[in-house]
């Protein structure tokens, strides 16, 4: 399989992240471990998580990281997989925070719990907007050092304090971010497209998305509020049944059509043929669900697709 670098790193990814935000929440570990016993053997490398998934289970987060911990430690396969984590993100113990001693302290928290000595790409979950750029970017650097990071990315980052980012890295010599997790796909191109999109060309970053799939609106599982009930996420997708959203479905339904595919598979597809797109951020819950993502990389749209979906998500 085809894979990317991670900006101007030498780490090397496939074109579907997994992400671990549905474990310990809709799976148990069991069930983990058999997605992503699923996932890696088709190829893929490259997995998501945070310090703080799944804190809406039980205040505080940490499953995630424990249950993909479990299993590179069962699978004795850390050296082929691109493992990504967060720190800064919210809890009912604390507010966002990307302070030196927040970082210092939660990365080894993660660490601990991933069993491993290092993690790959790091990243500011969210920023809590008073921490000065240089103070956090100095904390990478020290456990950057300290082997226990390799590189650093940014997620829920303002446009402005990404750039006194990309400022202050060059001005004191720091820990450049590498990669840009935002929140994009076929329901949500705005924020993106005009913030940050520029921002990631002019820095290099590559680009892996979140809510690929818009909660799972765009798998079609939800076209009438009596559809919300279908799964636990189902309240997420619930604010894209309007006009826009059943316009989409209508275009992904027709694509999907075309290519006898179905809507998940073309809204990644989508994705994928965005330039600046790497690897979309995706969560399954069952191998049937996996064999849908699977497809999106090994399906190529061609101009009328593109602008069917262009039209109907503006």
């Amino acid at each position: 399989m085809k894979k990317k670098k991670i900006g101007t790193t030498e780490l090397e990814v496939a074109p579907l992240n997994f992400g671990g935000n549905v474990f310990g929440w809709t799976l148990d570990e069991k069930q983990s471990f058999d997605i992503l016993d699923a996932f890696t053997a088709a190829g893929y490398n490259f997995i998501d998580t945070a310090d703080t998934y799944s804190w809406w289970v039980n205040g505080k987060g940490g499953q995630s990281e424990e249950i993909i911990g479990n299993w590179l430690k069962a699978r004795n396969n850390r050296h082929e997989i691109v493992l990504a984590t967060k720190v800064g993100s919210e809890t009912k113990e604390h507010g966002f925070d990307i302070s030196k001693k927040h970082i210092l302290k939660s990365v080894d928290e993660s660490l601990q719990r991933l069993k491993t000595d290092h993690i790959d790409l790091y990243y500011t979950h969210f920023d809590d907007e008073k921490t000065p750029v240089e103070e956090t970017l100095e904390a990478y650097d020290q456990i950057i050092k300290a082997g226990k990071v390799r590189y650093i990315a940014a997620s829920n980052v303002a446009p402005q304090r990404l750039i006194a980012s990309f400022e202050a890295a060059e001005q004191y010599g720091l820990p450049k971010y590498q990669a840009l997790q935002p929140h994009y796909n076929l329901v949500e191109r705005t924020k993106f497209e005009t913030q940050y999109a520029a921002l990631a060309e002019q820095y290099g970053l590559s680009v892996f998305t979140y809510w690929s799939l818009a909660s799972g609106f765009l798998t079609g599982k939800y076209r009438s509020e009596d559809d919300f009930g279908k799964s636990p996420r189902g309240a997420g997708a619930q604010q894209y049944l309007n006009e826009k959203g059943r316009a989409v479905l209508a275009a992904l339904d027709r694509v999907a059509a075309k290519h006898m595919s179905n809507p998940a598979t073309v809204s990644l597809a989508w994705l994928l043929a965005q330039p600046l797109v790497t690897a979309p951020i995706v969560s399954a819950t069952n191998k049937q669900q996996l064999a849908a993502l699977f497809e999106a990389p090994l399906l190529t749209l061609d101009a009328e697709d593109l602008s069917l979906l262009d039209r109907a998500s503006k």
